[in-house]
């Protein structure tokens, strides 16, 4: 082989890696977030990741998200969610056990049209990344409360609504807690929010954990999918150091 049809592979070569590294989004953000958040660690944008939101945010105080990475079940140890222009990015960091699949569902505030990642980390050390954008018409993480405005919301702090549906060999559970989740940039409140949560069999087996941001919606909306049909318990808490628990 010549040195012109060496040096032609070389080119060719170079091709696959740099169209694996282009953003699908074309974020000017994305190189902060990957050093902020993801410590600058190897990665790859990948559409194996199918991270889902609609196109325009109706409500920008409740838009509906949802993380796939079923693709890569049986090798990832946690998944990472953000938005790039929201004033608090971070949404969830879920770390799902190997009986709960690699998949979450949440409503989240956007303030303004923002690019939303979901990054993926697998055994290997490398991240995969999934990513959309969302256009919306904003103000939904500076907006006033509505749960507040609710007479007998303390009350009802820390309830959990929902169910468990059947789906072949697993269920899917979809959950709503009752709690304001004041991120602290309206009306001089100041943050109180759920922070952290575990899914638990029946023995108190932790199955899954979730730690949440301020991003995540008031009164939050979560589905996960559980292997199995044994009872499971959602233990939860927030900021302030309220415990809650409900069996599912």
């Amino acid at each position: 082989m010549d040195r012109r049809s060496l040096l032609l592979l070389g080119m060719l070569g170079c091709v696959a890696p740099l169209r694996a590294a282009q953003d699908p989004v074309e974020s000017v953000m994305w190189d902060y977030f990957h050093q902020r958040l993801l410590g600058g660690q190897p990665f790859v944008h990948d559409p194996g990741v199918v991270l889902e939101a609609p196109p325009f945010a109706e409500d920008a105080r409740q838009v509906p998200i949802q993380v796939d990475a079923r693709a890569l079940a049986g090798s990832v140890v946690k998944i990472m969610a953000w938005a790039e222009l929201n004033p608090i990015p971070r949404i969830f960091i879920f770390q799902p056990g190997e009986r709960v699949a690699p998949l979450l569902a949440i409503r989240i505030r956007v303030e303004q049209a923002t690019p939303l990642r979901a990054a993926v980390l697998t055994r290997d050390g490398l991240w995969h990344v999934g990513s959309t954008r969302i256009d919306a018409a904003g103000g939904g993480c500076t907006a006033p409360s509505l749960v507040r405005a609710q007479a007998g919301w303390e009350d009802r702090l820390g309830q959990v609504r929902g169910g468990r549906f059947a789906k072949g060999e697993s269920n899917r559970l979809r959950l709503r807690i009752d709690h304001p989740m004041d991120n602290g940039l309206t009306g001089g409140i100041p943050e109180f929010f759920l922070d952290q949560a575990e899914l638990r069999d029946a023995q108190g087996t932790v199955l899954a954990t979730l730690e949440l941001f301020p991003a995540v919606s008031e009164n939050p909306t979560i589905s996960l999918e559980m292997r199995g049909r044994e009872e499971a318990q959602l233990w939860l808490r927030d900021n302030h150091g309220n415990e809650f628990e409900a069996s599912l």
